[in-house]
């Protein structure tokens, strides 16, 4: 009896220990974050348990983020908010935690039904809300997109839509998003859910709008509308006013896949409102982490007016919430149309000390083939002034130094809180970011880039970003080829050729290439030959032939794959295999034989009686199959444009040898 008992605590033991160690030494396993909560009348303190972080090794101080949606329509970013509710009723409360600085998924937390009773409902207590804070909305400003967090393949984020009533009267209105970027293959969100707390209403219907008519009493008029294909040239914080609806509507559809409409009721003047949608980011979305994808929100405030709101959300894709990052809007680009685009980049950075940063400098990795000439901040955080040159100034500034592979930001003379610093509470406020642009230079190849960032606050050590990249999609380059080509084994031959080429538009070097070209040849042979036969009295019987053969073939010649390689802009060289079929054989055979004698003592005698004539004619199909394997090198425009080249074919039967000399354009 003792014995079992013992093995039995042995197995037990055994068991939680493994089952210990495989919980310490893994990551893969889904973490909780469990909601507690506390009432006190119509009043309740929020917080949860959060499960230890995952420290990136070398970076700063991992550290939780929180969203909190309190199932009433408002919204937190507390730590372990207070609210207030209006109303009684049960209400489900829900978090988002997000690890900074830290490895591993966010922890999930399940919802929370949190019960206010009728006469738990102070009304006086309402004022005192710590939640409720001063309207985010700016001047005449009616519409504020925000996220959670920004995206990262299979997660969650969260898109809050605050709208505003900015008229004098109640309104009706429209709400749209669209989202997956068509610029990308691949869908990168999953609408998942959409949460409505102002008796608004999703409206399954086809984006077909109708001219309604222009407000010209609001102030919708400071912009004009661009055309239904143009991109909008965005304003301040990415938000512009238009007044054409149907071209806006027109427009994002060519740009986005997928769309959802809201519909609103009964908008008091001044009253404000949230929508709430949770996206699930796709296995499929790009993988490159400095990519950055958009959301556009179309405000419509008035269903009797085409007036509107658009706004454009950026976001950069990401592989773990680090809120110090570079990214671009080049992650695919199409070469051809490139050349005097702008190229967009943002560097964003939190300085995460225990106390305010005076000086940030920013090093940014620069590839040559952009030209640091053209240059423009389009926006930054803190916001100052830049730094003139040559002369030191009394006060905050941005100054930019070129070095030959880097641009060198650094923000002078600021004040940046820290996120570990005394009564600082706001995270966003420990944020900066740089936003520029620049060309491409004169002479750019086709190839793709990676830049990071090292930020420096004041005389810390570096924190470094993420690679961003830039590249470039393939294209297509069709080329017009043309040439002469020499058959060393079979006298007095001539072939032409002509057809044409596919391959990726102006490689940078190594490339792969398709060809199809079709011949026309003719071949000439003439033979002469005697036939001699003596009797038996000794006289012989000689004739001479004189055979001559014509032929005339089209022949199709056909390079599936073959490898290309420039050396430099003027030199390339390449091998491959070629297939050859003959599509069509003409040919004509004419053999004429003179008839002698030949006696002895008397000589030669001819006797053109005996003269023969034959003529063999054949007009055959597709046949005579040939492979071969050839090596070449061109040389001039061999990237884009006209060059010429020399190939050496090598056929595995008969004729072997091939000399082809060709010339070539690339479009």
């Amino acid at each position: 009896m003792s014995k079992r008992y013992f093995i039995t605590i042995f197995l037990i033991s055994a068991f939680a220990w493994v089952s210990h160690s495989q919980t310490t030494t893994q990551d893969t396993l889904t973490r909780s974050a469990p909601i507690f909560y506390d009432v006190l009348g119509n009043k309740v303190t929020y917080g949860a348990t959060m499960p230890e972080l995952n420290q990136i090794a070398g970076a700063p101080k991992a550290y939780y983020t929180y969203y909190w949606e309190f199932g009433d329509g408002n919204y937190s970013n507390e730590k372990s908010p207070q609210h207030n509710y209006k109303k009684s009723g049960d209400y489900e409360v829900r978090l988002w935690s997000t690890n900074n600085y830290a490895n591993g998924k966010p922890p999930a937390s399940r919802p929370k039904s949190v019960t206010i009773a009728d006469d738990q409902n102070d009304q006086s207590s309402i004022d005192t809300d710590p939640s409720v804070k001063e309207s985010p909305f700016q001047l005449d400003e009616n519409l504020i997109i925000k996220t959670n967090r920004d995206p990262v393949p299979e997660q969650e984020l969260v898109v809050i839509t605050s709208y505003k009533n900015t008229k004098d009267y109640t309104t009706s209105g429209k709400l749209y998003l669209f989202y997956n970027d068509d610029a990308f293959k691949n869908d990168n969100f999953t609408l998942k859910d959409t949460r409505l707390h102002h008796n608004e209403s999703i409206v399954e219907e086809q984006l077909i709008t109708t001219n309604a008519g222009i407000d010209f009493s609001s102030e919708y008029l400071t912009s004009t509308d661009s055309s239904p294909i143009e991109k909008p040239k965005l304003s301040f914080r990415d938000s512009v006013k238009k007044t054409n609806l149907l071209n806006t509507i027109d427009e994002s559809k060519a740009l986005y896949r997928n769309s959802q409409v809201i519909e609103f009721k009964d908008m008091q003047p001044g009253e404000e409102r949230n929508i709430f949608r949770t996206l699930e980011t796709t296995p499929e979305m790009i993988k490159d982490t400095s990519a950055i994808v958009t959301l556009r929100s179309v405000y419509v405030p008035d269903e009797n007016y085409e007036n509107h709101t658009i706004k454009d959300t950026e976001m950069e894709i990401v592989t773990s919430h680090d809120p110090n990052k570079m990214s671009s809007n080049g992650t695919l680009m199409n070469y051809r149309l490139v050349r005097f685009k702008r190229l967009k980049f943002k560097v964003r950075f939190q300085n995460d000390g225990e106390g305010p940063a005076n000086t940030i400098r920013l090093e940014v990795d620069t590839p040559e083939m952009f030209d640091k000439s053209t240059l423009k901040v389009e926006d930054m955080y803190p916001l100052c002034r830049i730094c003139p040159k040559g002369r030191e100034v009394d006060y905050s500034c941005l100054d930019t130094i070129f070095k030959k592979d880097k641009i060198i930001f650094t923000f002078k003379k600021i004040y940046l809180p820290g996120t570990a610093q005394k009564n600082v509470t706001e995270r966003d406020s420990t944020k900066g970011f740089v936003k520029y642009s620049m060309k491409f230079g004169k002479d750019f190849h086709k190839k793709k880039t990676r830049s990071r960032t090292a930020i420096y606050f004041d005389k810390n050590e570096p924190i470094y970003t993420n690679y961003s990249t830039t590249r470039f999609m393939p294209g297509i380059s069709i080329g017009a080829k043309a040439g002469y080509i020499f058959n060393p084994n079979v006298d007095n031959a001539r072939e032409v050729f002509a057809g044409v080429t596919i391959s990726p538009f102006k490689s940078y070097r190594g490339y792969l290439q398709a060809e199809l070209f079709f011949s026309a040849s003719s071949f000439e042979t003439l033979r002469n030959f005697e036939v001699s036969e003596v009797n038996d009295i000794g006289i012989e019987s000689l004739t001479r032939f004189t055979e001559q053969a014509d032929s005339q073939n089209i022949t199709t010649y056909l390079v599936p794959i073959s490898y290309r390689y420039n050396l430099n802009n003027f030199v390339a060289i390449g091998t491959g295999p070629q297939l050859k079929l003959d599509l069509s054989r003409q040919c004509d055979s004419r053999t004429s034989g003179e008839f002698s004698l030949v006696i002895p003592g008397e000589g030669e005698i001819r006797d053109e009686t005996q003269d023969t004539f034959q003529e063999t004619k054949c007009d055959k199909g597709i046949g005579n199959f040939q492979a071969g394997w050839f090596v070449g090198a061109n040389f001039g425009g061999v990237r884009i444009g006209p060059s010429g080249g020399i190939r050496y074919v090598y056929n595995f039967n008969e004729p072997q040898s091939q000399i082809q000399l060709y010339g070539i354009w690339k479009f």
